[in-house]
This record gives structure tokens, sequence and C-alpha cells, in this order.
């Protein structure tokens, strides 16, 4: 079996993986292999296509989610959506299908994009065993399945008992909001069995371990409002994912941690990015947060919003929101919506990491001298103000008032 990436960076070997993500992050190649060692820089693999890096160092990466409903079965809107997310710049695609043949479905996103692919293995385990009947076999099976097919990525909610037992006293409005979580947790309660990924995490690593697939250790107790303020519960899982991680990464396999997801008020995302930081270095995937619930419709850039904040103070890893959130599947225009609206949360937040983008400077420079087709060069996406702005001079909100053009015709005539 071929070393994965932390084996080889915990052996010194520097692998053509870690030289890639070294030119495209601007990292030297002996750091890239330490924090690869160490766990805090994650690099997403997938058989012929560019590796994807995640976490210290790192510009902040855009997760895409797509996927059928059992409400919602269209193969063709799927690949759609799988289209624009690479077209538009998404870093990761996630399928979470739930409807129709979702082996087919899945192929379909492998062969129509060369992003890394992320699944949650419960999902397919739970819509052909059925809820009552998914055993912790079954768990396992599917988790060996998708392995199989080649994603880069699973995602496993390692929920515990005693967390469900906190859960029923905190008083939640939302109560469990992870749909992946509930999946696991009604298992572990109908089957009066501790939960299969931690009963069995040795053989989950071995696992993941043949192909170097990142381990996703998931959200189960996030907020699903913002009044569901950070509790025993959330706490717990944090502890509990660092823990998981840091054996992970002793067993070679990388891991990264989703936390802080959901919706969480505006002044407590710095403190929630803290208490995972005093935890562990590990890359930090975090989906939204969103600081208002009442944006419905406007989600995207409520989340967009908390993300900015989250990826500015630390977070490595962000799961779009798209304006269809809490309402319905989205669609393809939906998921463009949304893409663009994270792109430009990461866009904010690794300036905050890292300073300003050069690229924020060249389009001031186009826009001063009114050249419209350098502007949308530039632009995260190139597309949409095309159809909003002039070929030359000055644009409509102005016209002949514009401030720049102005100043810059009484200076050339030495006034």
């Amino acid at each position: 079996m071929r070393p994965t990436q932390v084996e080889y960076a915990k052996n010194g070997t520097i692998t053509p993986e870690m030289e890639y993500v070294a030119e495209h992050e601007s990292i030297y190649v002996e750091t890239v292999m330490s924090r690869v060692a160490d766990g805090s820089l994650v690099i997403m693999v997938r058989d012929g296509c560019p590796p994807v890096a995640i976490g210290r160092g790192a510009k902040t990466k855009i997760n895409v989610n797509l996927g059928t409903s059992s409400a919602s079965i269209d193969p063709d809107a799927e690949l759609e959506k799988v289209k624009i997310a690479e077209k538009y710049g998404a870093d990761t695609i996630t399928d979470l299908s739930m409807g129709g043949d979702i082996s087919a479905i899945r192929k379909i996103v492998f062969d129509n994009t060369t992003l890394p692919i992320t699944t949650v293995p419960v999902y397919q385990a739970v819509v052909e065993c059925g809820m009552k009947d998914t055993s912790s076999d079954d768990v396992l099976s599917y988790l060996k399945k998708q392995v199989d097919e080649g994603v880069s990525s699973v995602v496993v909610h390692c929920v515990e008992k005693q967390m469900l037992e906190k859960l029923k006293g905190t008083g939640r409005i939302m109560g469990m909001v992870s749909k992946g979580g509930s999946f696991t947790s009604v298992l572990m309660l109908k089957d009066g069995c501790e939960n299969p990924y931690l009963e069995n995490f040795d053989e989950v690593l071995s696992i993941l371990k043949k192909n170097d697939v990142v381990l996703s250790l998931g959200n189960t107790m996030r907020s699903g409002c913002v009044h569901d303020v950070c509790d025993n519960p959330q706490m717990m899982e944090i502890r509990t994912n660092a823990k998981l991680a840091k054996q992970a990464n002793e067993a070679g396999v990388q891991v990264i941690i989703e936390g802080m997801g959901g919706h969480v008020q505006a002044n407590d995302i710095v403190p929630h990015i803290q208490a995972h930081r005093a935890l562990s270095d590990f890359p930090l995937f975090v989906a939204g947060p969103l600081p208002t619930d009442v944006g419905m419709g406007y989600d995207h850039i409520s989340g967009a919003v908390g993300a900015s904040i989250a990826s500015g103070n630390g977070a490595d890893y962000l799961c779009y929101i798209t304006p269809a959130e809490h309402l319905s599947l989205p669609t393809p225009e939906q998921v463009r919506e949304g893409l663009i609206a994270f792109k430009i949360a990461a866009h904010i937040g690794d300036s905050m990491k890292y300073g300003l983008d050069e690229r924020d400077k060249l389009l001031a420079d186009r826009r001063a001298n009114f050249d419209w087709e350098g502007q949308m060069a530039l632009a995260l996406d190139p597309d949409k103000p095309k159809g909003m702005c002039p070929m030359t001079g000055p644009c409509s909100m102005c016209g002949e008032y514009c401030a720049i053009k102005i100043m810059a015709d009484y200076l050339s005539e030495g006034v």
C-alpha cells in the first residue's frame, strides 16, 4: 500500500503534491511538508487531478454542496451545478445525493469535474437500507464502497451517547440540525449501540488510509439558530473531534475538523474559532456561519458575512450557502450565487489573514482608467457585471458627473 501524504511527510519525503502546493500557495516546500506532518495542512488528492491544499498558510478554500433529494431528483440539474462549480472557482464538491440512483449520480459528478469529491456515506446507507433497518455494518460498508469509488474525502459524525444525553437538557430551540448527525444518532438510539464510527475507528482509519482519503469529522452539535448559543454538547464534540483528529494523524490519515457551522451570533464567531484552536491546529471547516436568522432568501449573503469573519480569524475551509438555504434544493443559478458570495467572503478573509491582494489594486487601476474589459477580467464573477456597465467612459450612475472623470479632466488642464 502506497504511503499517505502524512506518512511521506513524517518520513521527511517531499512529494509531487507537496511541490505543487508550495508553488500555488507560495509556501516553502519544506514548510508544506512540516505542516502536512503535524496535520495543520491537508492535501486533498484525486487521481489525475490537481491537489488542493487546506489549512495553515493556504488560501481559504470553498466547498460546494450539491446532489439530489428525496423530493427533487434531476440528474441534469446536478450536472449543471457541477459545471458551475468548476467554472466559477469552487475548490471542492460534496455530493449529498439522497434521491434516485445515487451511485449513478455520483459517477456523473466524477466524470464532469476535476475537483476533489467529498461524500457522507451514511446518507446513501439510510436511503438504500432504510432508516429503521440501517445497521452499523451497513454504515461501514458504504464507507468502503465510496472510498473505492475514488472520493477524496468523507464526512463521519462521531457523536457520542453522552452528547445525546446532554442534548436533552439544553433547551435548544432547534435541537439537532445536522442531517448526517441525526442519521447516526438514530442508529445509535434504535440499536442501543455506541456510534459505529467510534466503535470501529481503527477500521475507519484503515479504510481511508488505503487511498489517502481525508477524514472530515462532522459537526453534529452545531447550532441551528443564533439564539442556540454554544453549549455543553458542542464543547464535548469539539474536544472529541480534536482527540480523534490527533489519533488519525498518528495513524497517517489526513483530517479536517468541521466546527462552528450553522448559525452563530456575530460576537461569538471569533471565540468559537479560538475554542477550536486552543485544542488543535487541524484545518477548520465551517458551514457559513450565519450570524442572523431573518435573511431567508438571502442566506448566501448572511452566510458570507459570517464566513468573512470566520475566515479572517482562522477558519481554513468554507462550505458555501445558497439563497435556497432552509427553503428548497438550490437551482444551478442559486449554486452560482452562493459560490460567488463565498468566494468574496474567502477573498476578504484572506486579506485579513495575509494582507491585501494585488488583484484588488489591479482592478482599482483599471477602474480609474475606465478600462471595463480589464475590470471584468479581474472580477470574481466576470460574467454578471458585463451586462451592467458601458464599454467606454463612466457608468450610468454618474454619467458626465463622474467624480473620477471630472477631477482627471481638470488636472489634465492644469487647473
